[in-house]
Order: C-alpha cells, then structure tokens, then sequence
C-alpha cells in the first residue's frame, strides 16, 4: 500500500454535483473501507499499518463531508475557490437574522418536550427547505447564491446543536 497522494476529490466525488445518492454513497464508503481499514493490515509492515490508517481517516472525512448537506455544500464552494471565513456574517438579511433570534428564544423558554418538538419540527423543515434552495442554486452554478444559503443552514445548524445540548439531561 502506498501513502495518499494529495487530491481534492473526495471518493469519487468528481461530477461535482450537490446531488449525492447517500446509498451509492454509503455503499462506495464500506467498499473503500474494504481496502484500506487498518484491521486489514495488522499483520503488515508498520509502513504499510500507517498507510492503512491515513487512507482510512481520508475515507471516513471524506464520507462525513459528503454525506451531510452543509458539509458537502461547503465543500463544493471550496472546490470552486468560493470560502466562508468562520465567525463572519455573510451579509445576512435582517428578517433572516430576527427569525433566528426569535428560534433561539422560544429554544431557552422551552419546558416540555412538546415544545422542543416543535422548534425541532420548524428547524428540520427550514433545513430541509434551504437545501432544496442550494441543491438548485449549484446546478445552476450560482455560487453566490449558495454562500449565502449554506450560510444561513450553518446558523440553522447551530440552532440543530443547541436543541441538542438542551436535550441531554445534565
């Protein structure tokens, strides 16, 4: 086995398409894992045992990065030479940034798991909405607009991980 070589194409992600079949997906992740899981080369060279793990590492963020919409949709920009810096608002539209506010609001006053349920509920559909919106936007190679939906499903999404946090039982 021979070191990754450096290559921005993420398991076989070349089409460059925001649309990914998770199955075939899924599916082309067990069959990399297949032949490169360090499991398959315990009895190998230490060289070879380091190879293995890389490849392995590679595979697994590559599977992660692909299968999530945000992810994969950040990745996409990235290969088109598009960034979102961390910790900037990307000229955020007000009615945008007060429907979040308002969202975090109801998430801390929320008692009963009903409630949860229901910004749950508005969060996943809002989610499901905004993917829709930069599925379309990258098949018609308009980058900009999809910065600025990905950007308002990573505020999405940070609402998503503190749902989740409230859920743990401390």
């Amino acid at each position: 086995m021979k070191g990754p070589r450096p290559c921005k194409d993420r398991m076989g992600f070349s089409n460059r398409s925001f649309r990914v079949d998770t199955v075939k997906l899924q599916h082309r992740y067990q069959q990399l894992q297949r032949l490169v899981h360090p499991d398959f080369f315990s009895q190998r060279s230490q060289t070879e045992r380091d190879f293995s793990e890389k490849h392995s590492t590679l595979v697994n963020d590559a599977y992660k990065t692909l299968l999530a919409p945000l992810s994969r949709g950040l990745y996409l920009l990235k290969l088109h030479g598009i960034e979102i810096p961390e910790g900037t608002d990307y000229e955020m539209d007000r009615q945008f940034l007060v429907e979040i506010m308002d969202i975090n609001e109801k998430l801390a006053e929320a008692q009963s798991e009903a409630a949860m349920k229901e910004i749950e509920s508005i969060v996943r559909a809002k989610q499901k909405e905004l993917t829709d919106n930069v599925s379309r936007a990258f098949e018609q190679d308009d980058f900009e607009k999809a910065k600025e939906i990905l950007t308002k499903m990573k505020y999405f999404s940070n609402v998503e991980e503190k749902i989740k946090l409230k859920k743990i039982p401390l």
